[in-house]
């Protein structure tokens, strides 16, 4: 598989190298702006679970690329646990979103202020399973609910990643708390195949009283009642928005790599590679042959592989040499060379131990006596 073969896969993470984006998860960001508009009187700005930074330089692109007063004006701070490579413009944290400190030190790049806006496109390793993935989603975006209740001001907006499973009742309900308005909004570059969707929550109003506290409980363990259930006043139905241009790219769509006619296609390495992810170790153990302990089928399937076999050559024999070694290479398969090493001896005339254990079948005793002769070695 050649390195372009994504890029034919998906469109979106092409277009992202293309430009410059760190993910193809900037998009979803600039679809999402392009139909709420939330990016309007916006000079404060948090970058919830921030890493790789996509959605910052978004961020950084949109309020400062004006003049200098606005650059000035516009303020971004970015929180994440793992290291980010810089961004212009944009103030970095590395820290946890569940503590107050965090919340406290970036009231402290504000000058006391409260942001305009906060988002979170924030997401757990997924599993699999696509309950336990939803509940720990939820987790998160209550983590990051706590917080902005912390740094956002009266009126301000919250955008978050949000899993879309049969029990998301009880978040919409929680949401609304503190938001009169709430929208689920699913960008063009969001895949269709995926449940990820994103919960635009307009006007923050907190209850009267209310005080922020990072003690408040997320999701209790009668998480799992049947929310679904209720009826009338008590369930609330949130509105669900698709946004983007409907003439733009499909993301579960396998694109040409020569989008337009007479624009060659030109391959783009990642924008940022990760500079300290968390599987860096892994990677290097893997690297190394030191992940696993190696099967005895994934032994054989090594494309050089090493075997022994014996053969007779008189002029050893007559010379009296009870062992002499040589080397010979025998093609197996195209892909899969075989290093052969030849043990001549006066045992007998017959080549023995002759096969290769492989996914591509074996080599045959007369495929190696006709290399042998070849190579005037038989």
């Amino acid at each position: 598989m050649g390195r372009s073969s994504k890029d034919k896969r998906d469109v979106y993470y092409r277009l992202a190298k293309e430009e410059g984006w760190r993910a193809r998860s900037a998009f979803k960001l600039l679809q999402i702006n392009e139909e709420f508009d939330i990016f309007k009187g916006v000079t404060k700005v948090v970058d919830l679970c921030a890493a790789p930074g996509s959605w910052s330089q978004v961020l950084a692109r949109k309020l400062r690329s004006g003049d200098v007063a606005e650059k000035e004006t516009a303020k971004i701070v970015a929180v994440d646990l793992q290291a980010m490579a810089p961004i212009p413009g944009v103030v970095q944290i590395q820290g946890d979103i569940t503590k107050v400190s965090t919340a406290t030190e970036i009231i402290g790049h504000f000058k006391g202020d409260q942001a305009d806006l906060v988002v979170c496109d924030g997401a757990p390793d997924v599993t699999g399973l696509h309950d336990i993935d939803e509940y720990i989603q939820a987790q998160l975006l209550l983590a990051a609910l706590n917080i902005t209740t912390h740094v956002l001001k009266r009126g301000g907006t919250f955008v978050a990643k949000i899993f879309r499973g049969k029990d998301v009742s009880l978040l919409y309900s929680q949401l609304k708390i503190f938001f009169p308005l709430v929208t689920v909004a699913k960008p063009r570059s969001s895949r269709n195949s995926s449940i990820e969707a994103f919960v635009v929550c307009e006007n923050y109003s907190p209850p009267e009283g209310y005080v922020p506290t990072m003690s408040n409980p997320l999701l209790d363990h009668h998480y799992d009642v049947d929310f679904n259930s209720l009826e009338g006043p008590n369930r609330v139905i949130v509105p669900f928005l698709t946004c983007g241009d409907l003439s733009a790219y499909d993301s579960d769509r396998t694109y040409p790599l020569q989008l337009e006619p007479g624009k060659e296609y030109t391959f783009h390495a990642p924008t940022q590679s990760p500079i300290d992810p968390p599987y860096k170790h892994a990677c290097l153990l893997r690297k190394t042959d030191q992940l696993t302990k190696e099967s005895s089928h994934s032994q054989h399937s090594h494309a050089t592989e090493q075997l022994t076999v014996s053969l007779t050559d008189d002029s050893q024999r007559a010379a009296g040499d009870t062992l002499a070694t040589t080397r010979a290479s025998v093609t197996q398969d195209k892909e899969m060379p075989c290093a052969v090493a030849v043990n001549v001896d006066g045992s007998g005339d017959s080549v023995r131990g002759l096969t290769v254990p492989g996914d591509h079948g074996d080599i045959t005793k007369s495929q190696l006596e006709a290399s042998l002769h070849d190579m005037s070695l038989h």
